[in-house]
């Protein structure tokens, strides 16, 4: 392709096509780019990527110091702040920077998966009351707070330090839904003394809700199984099969925290002299004083964030207890995997035949770490990390499993969900929210939400087929379908 001036009033960034589902930005596109971009998408993935800043930003990103092997979009690549939502990047722990536009807004937004002993024929009678009942409990909606859950300063520098294993220990979990957590459920490196007052205060009242955008509670059932071995060993064994989705993330807490550090990397990039075609990726380097602080308190959000989906599980079988009149465990309802989306971790990959320890960037995508891993769990480890990808609403949610060429293509990293097709206000001009909740009903699925806006911004013609999203990272390789999962009732902020 060659290379020209605008593409739908956008910059018409210079591809190289690889293969049916591999393009290149090449090096040469942009002075001052380090690496080349790669780009995982088909051709219809790939023309909505071009009428935003998408590709744009996948160059930009090429320009972070220390960046190896090359920036990396994802199959669900939409525009982003800084970096493209569906962004890797992996800088050198010495030599690179750490950028909080790489992890964005919403903190380790990231989903867990609950499977049960259940069938669609078991749930049906008792659905609606069901899903009525986890609407009441688990609070949802724009600026959500729990009353009955409050936690105190000291309680919430505990959580964000201690992560699920404090949550658990307050009686809100099992003890196994730790270790089916990535990271264990937290990250030692947080550090609370880094985090704002102002941040804390947002946080305090919000841990144990959902939130609104694109956060969602649905329960499922397994409509296909596509690995039967792999799905056996996750807990999926049946057609029909009942499971929960929990789809959040560090709510204002991580907002906040994001903010703060904005601020501080915008001064870094000044004091460092960092030179970047867009200010969106200020930045630091890693072994800097701002960008370990942002690291500690990035930190505490993830574990905020891991926190949060923790509680809602217990909200959830709480739920099921209180509709069924019997034991959660009764049901199962088993944490199969808990994944985060807007995270930057410590990582070690293979670059050039030798082990490299990175500061690696996932936003808007999912760790995808193939077998023999030992960051995935004992019992997952003969054949690979879960990956989770959920749809748009009313759409199909996928598990995967992550794959050894992932590794060596995306550090170990794939999408993470659909990704938008539009803006939210645009969603907004286009669809009412009574007609996407009726449309939804008359499909025979149930829809509880805390707003009719947020059914319209979430509409299923907002965002791209997930379907083609996964068949991408399927046919490329840095995860394979496992079993394909349908919504049986929507709970949305």
């Amino acid at each position: 392709m060659t290379k020209g001036r605008t593409y739908g009033g956008h910059p018409r960034v210079l591809l190289e096509k690889i293969d049916k589902y591999s393009w290149r930005i090449p090096q040469k596109y942009k002075p001052g780019m380090r690496v080349p971009g790669l780009v995982l998408a088909d051709e219809y993935l790939l023309e909505k990527m071009k009428t935003d800043r998408t590709l744009e930003q996948c160059a930009n990103v090429a320009h972070l110091p220390g960046i190896y092997k090359h920036a990396i979009t994802l199959p669900d690549g939409h525009e982003g702040y800084g970096f493209p939502i569906g962004g890797v990047a992996a800088t050198d722990y010495e030599e690179g920077v750490i950028s909080p536009g790489g992890v964005g807004y919403d903190i380790n937004c990231g989903v867990r998966l609950l499977s049960t002993n259940l069938s669609e024929e078991d749930i049906h009678p008792y659905l609606a009351e069901l899903t009525n009942t986890i609407f009441n409990n688990v609070p949802c909606g724009l600026g959500s707070r729990r009353k009955d859950f409050r936690l105190t300063i000291h309680e919430l520098d505990r959580l964000s330090t201690e992560g699920v294993q404090w949550v658990i220990e307050q009686e809100l979990g099992r003890p196994e839904d730790a270790k089916h957590c990535e990271e264990n459920g937290c990250m030692k490196t947080a550090n609370p003394d880094k985090v704002s007052t102002t941040a804390k205060n947002r946080g305090l009242s919000q841990c144990g809700t959902l939130g609104s955008g694109n956060h969602f509670l649905e329960i499922q059932k397994v409509e296909k199984i596509y690995d039967a071995k792999v799905a056996k060993v996750f807990g999926i064994d049946h057609e029909g099969q009942v499971t929960v989705m929990i789809h959040c993330g560090s709510r204002g807490f991580g907002h906040q925290i994001c903010s703060d550090y904005l601020r501080v990397m915008e001064r870094a990039v000044h004091k460092y002299k960092i030179t970047l075609p867009d200010r969106e990726l200020a930045c630091a380097p890693g072994t800097s004083n701002e960008a370990q602080d942002y690291y500690q308190a990035m930190a505490c959000a993830v574990n905020y964030a891991f926190s949060n989906r923790q509680v809602i599980t217990h909200l959830v079988r709480q739920s099921f207890e209180q509709i069924f009149k019997k034991p959660a465990d009764h049901f199962g309802l088993g944490l199969v995997y808990d994944v985060a989306h807007n995270i930057a971790k410590i990582e070690e990959h293979k670059i050039s035949e030798k082990v490299t320890k990175v500061w690696i960037h996932r936003k808007g995508a999912t760790r995808a770490f193939g077998p023999e891993r030992k960051e995935v769990p004992s019992d997952y480890r003969a054949v690979g990390q879960p990956v989770i990808i959920p749809g748009s609403m009313g759409t199909s949610s996928w598990v995967m499993v992550g794959t050894s060429k992932a590794m060596d293509v995306s550090f170990g990293s794939t999408a993470h969900g659909a990704g938008r097709m539009m803006s939210r206000s645009a969603a907004k001009r286009r669809f009412w929210g009574g007609d996407i909740k009726k449309a939804l009903e008359q499909r025979g699925i149930i829809v509880r939400s805390a707003s009719a806006v947020i059914l319209a911004e979430e509409a299923d013609p907002a965002y791209k087929d997930v379907e083609k999203v996964v068949d991408v990272s399927d046919r490329v390789g840095i995860a394979t379908k496992v079993a394909r999962l349908v919504p049986l009732s929507v709970v949305k902020g």
